[in-house]
């Protein structure tokens, strides 16, 4: 008999609380006294936290869990893990161990947990880790994700708020995993579009990762929760702008088709409500707005490169197999009052 999982009301990374809500909640915490080798904290918004710990070394430290976006466990378990992993990979690091985090109902059958992990420990083990150990509670409902550690040189992270002017936005992964598994939720999906989705949500970004490390590369993040206008709403950090091309960006064609029956996220909703004050649409869909809110579970990186490099980089990861385009380049202004909320324009 196969075993399944029941679907929470949100699952993946569109379980995740707003960035308003946090942005609200981490302004008023106590920082405490500065440590000179901590690099990247939770204050930058970034990815993953990163501490010296000598001239050439650094520890890339992240964690990541959610409810199950899937109802195979083995499944859950590979898109969970490759999520947590992929902020290790964001920062330009390499994996080295993680942890497992579950919360499990008491009552459940174990064996539910066991393909969990199992296909949680697969995807640690193609990332080049070691799962060293973890953690679990009983609770009402399922949560599975990984803790992570990575090493990267001090020198070389890949932080999401350094972009350049001139700099060519580029994803390597398509939009519309929210969607589609809302759509899935309800039974609205093909297969053909969940198999496509999930394939996207259990590729490890480690590829497209160390591609990139090839390039002149001034930021990255990886597309989550916060969708692909949220994560580059941070991108921008106040001090840059950017056009993106809505008919350059990669997107699952039936992500789209499941937004215009409005089968949509409320995740997707909070991202609109959060982000659309700073985003100019020029004559784009309602649909599109949609897919660019969408928060995405496991989704690609969006890295800034320098822009004599931007094509000869998507050659290369297109080579790979990965869906890669340029999608936009970032400018300045001189005054950043002209900005007038409006960092990001989105056109065709």
């Amino acid at each position: 008999m196969e075993e399944k999982i029941t679907f929470c009301q949100s699952g993946g990374c569109t379980a995740k609380l707003g960035a308003g809500i946090l942005n609200h909640v981490l302004e008023k915490l106590p920082k405490g006294e500065k440590d000179a080798n901590l690099l990247v904290g939770y204050d930058s918004r970034d990815d993953a936290a990163i501490y010296q710990v000598s001239d050439d070394t650094a520890i890339v430290q992240t964690l990541d869990f959610f409810p199950p976006v899937v109802e195979d466990p083995y499944t859950f378990g590979k898109i969970a893990a490759t999520n947590a992993l992929s902020d290790i990979y964001a920062m330009g690091g390499e994996v080295k161990t993680a942890l497992n985090i579950v919360c499990f109902p008491e009552k459940m059958d174990l064996n539910i947990l066991g393909e969990i992990m199992r296909g949680g420990s697969e995807k640690v083990i193609e990332a080049g880790g070691t799962l060293a150990g973890g953690h679990s509670i009983q609770d009402a409902t399922v949560k599975y994700g990984l803790s992570v550690m990575g090493t990267v040189h001090p020198k070389k992270i890949w932080s999401n708020n350094s972009g350049r002017p001139g700099d060519r936005l580029i994803l390597t992964k398509k939009l519309g995993v929210g969607i589609i598994c809302t759509a899935n939720r309800v039974n609205e999906a093909s297969e053909e579009a969940m198999h496509a989705a999930i394939t996207s949500m259990t590729t490890l970004n480690k590829k497209a990762s160390e591609i990139c490390r090839k390039y002149e590369i001034h930021a990255c993040t990886d597309v989550t929760g916060f969708g692909f206008l949220g994560h580059l709403h941070e991108m921008m950090d106040g001090r840059l702008r950017c056009k993106i091309y809505a008919d350059q960006v990669p997107v699952f064609p039936e992500a789209l088709s499941y937004a215009d029956e409005f089968l949509l996220t409320a995740a997707g909703q909070r991202n609109r409500n959060h982000v659309e004050q700073y985003v100019d649409f020029t004559d784009i869909s309602f649909v599109m707005e949609e897919v660019l809110f969408d928060p995405q579970t496991s989704g690609g990186l969006l890295v800034a490169v320098k822009p004599e490099q931007a094509q000869a980089l998507v050659h290369e990861l297109q080579e790979a197999g990965l869906p890669a385009a340029v999608v936009g380049e970032i400018s300045e202004t001189d005054d950043p009052q002209t900005l007038q909320n409006k960092e990001i324009t989105i056109t065709k």
